[in-house]
């Protein structure tokens, strides 16, 4: 996810470079045994074995602000589908992080298997972020092996994903492992305090929530001759809906994530949609749309409405707008805003939610806590696939149509050498509901 533009003061490389060797946690903060292990002494501390699944710029800042988060943890394994994105990673970790990286030439493993390779090499935790049409497999596989997880959002592109996903959760839960999502915002600190304003009652009963993120152009590789198409297809993942879920699923599900909070994780009854292709005309951009727009409707009467769109040359917008019995609350850049009978205003800390992500799960795991975002973020998750259904077909869709379709967007396997296409673009009226 190297290439993906973010809205922040800082970005992935900048914090990478000025993490250095500091860390929030110090070596002697806790004292309690991770997973299954033998109790320590309060002197002692278990060394944390981490391995990074997807090396591209999301997954790299993710393992520079795991050894952020705890003093005395290790990137112990890496593994990419492409070596080159392994290596590139790699050496930037080394010349931050230095000594804390420890990724011998027999733990750097590549391929599609790749990730069941280091789930097996000895690591304690493992951080998915590989292009999400592949995040319920690896997940699964990390669950299963009793590891720790920090997974990026979304969780699936199709609603088998999601199932497997929560199955997943449901298996940490049990075992008492800790799983921390790529929803950051839901550790942002201005956003907590303005959401559980709206969940303590500060703008009444919620009538309605508005949603919009506005924005442009991305980046996209140009093909090269030695490239399969599978290979073309990995390299631009965000232009396949089968390995992004469409961008509804894969960048707007973070304003989705944010109606769910609002709601208190109250999942909508139905969904209705519309949405097209009008800037990414080209064939480069695979099959995924350019615009949507949708109406989320709650048994309670509330109704969601949610507009984005990326093409390139308009106004950009990154708003959530909820509307109260007794006032209205706002997030938009630094805004954290409620009006009405109980006005206020963030006036507090204003911390690094990426970092934050990572300091609760070590913490969780420090003290064996087990926290878990399994469901909220398969919930959220479902919430784009279930809009992306609305508008591919024009139809509406209920939440239960969207949980159990069986409609899956990816191949059966993975090989470099099979010729795979991917669903048709969709046509609004036309195309089918699965």
């Amino acid at each position: 996810m190297g290439e993906k533009k973010f809205n922040q003061e800082k970005t992935r490389r900048e914090f990478i470079k000025n993490a250095g060797a500091a860390a929030i946690f110090s070596a002697g903060s806790f004292n309690l045994p991770i997973g299954f292990a033998k109790p320590l002494s309060s002197k002692a501390q278990t060394q944390l074995k981490v391995g990074l699944v997807g090396c591209g710029g999301r997954g790299t800042g993710a393992a520079a602000q795991a050894l952020q988060a705890d003093s005395n943890v290790v990137l112990w394994a890496m593994a990419d589908v492409f070596e080159d994105r392994l290596t590139s990673s790699l050496k930037l970790l080394k010349e931050t992080h230095d000594q804390r990286v420890q990724v011998a030439k027999s733990r750097q493993f590549v391929g599609f298997d790749a990730y069941q390779d280091l789930i097996e090499s000895g690591v304690d935790v493992v951080l998915l972020a590989s292009p999400p049409g592949f995040r319920p497999k690896h997940l699964s596989a990390a669950i299963d092996a009793n590891k720790h997880v920090f997974y990026e959002k979304p969780v699936a592109v199709d609603a088998p994903g999601v199932r497997k996903v929560l199955e997943a959760a449901k298996m940490a839960k049990e075992k008492n492992l800790s799983m921390v999502s790529g929803f950051c915002f839901r550790y942002d600190l201005q956003k907590k305090a303005l959401y559980q304003k709206v969940l303590d009652g500060a703008i009444g009963d919620i009538r309605s929530i508005a949603s919009t993120r506005n924005g442009g152009e991305l980046w996209f590789k140009d093909r090269k001759p030695e490239w399969t198409d599978t290979e073309y297809q990995v390299r631009n993942w965000y232009y396949q809906n089968w390995l992004s879920g469409d961008f509804i699923v894969e960048m707007f599900v973070h304003s989705l994530d944010m109606i769910a909070w609002a709601m208190g994780e109250k999942m909508p009854a139905s969904a209705t949609a519309t949405g097209g292709r009008q800037w990414r005309t080209d064939k480069k951009y695979g099959n995924i749309f350019d615009h949507f727009a949708i109406e989320f409707n709650y048994d309670n009467g509330v109704k969601g409405y949610c507009f984005t769109r990326q093409q390139e040359g308009g106004s950009t917008k990154n708003a959530v707008e909820i509307n109260g019995s007794l006032g209205n609350a706002y997030y938009e850049g630094t805004r954290h805003e409620i009006t009405g009978k109980n006005p206020w205003k963030y006036d507090g800390e204003v911390n690094d939610m990426y970092q934050s992500e990572h300091d609760a799960l070590f913490k969780s795991i420090r003290e064996e806590a087990g926290i878990n975002d399994g469901e909220l973020s398969a919930n959220s998750s479902l919430m784009g696939i279930m809009g992306r259904m609305a508008a591919y077909t024009g139809q509406t869709i209920t939440w239960n149509d969207a949980l159990n379709s069986t409609e899956i967007l990816g191949p059966e396997s993975y090989d470099w050498d099979i010729k795979f296409e991917g669903p048709e673009i969709a046509i609004p009226g036309k195309t089918k509901f699965k």
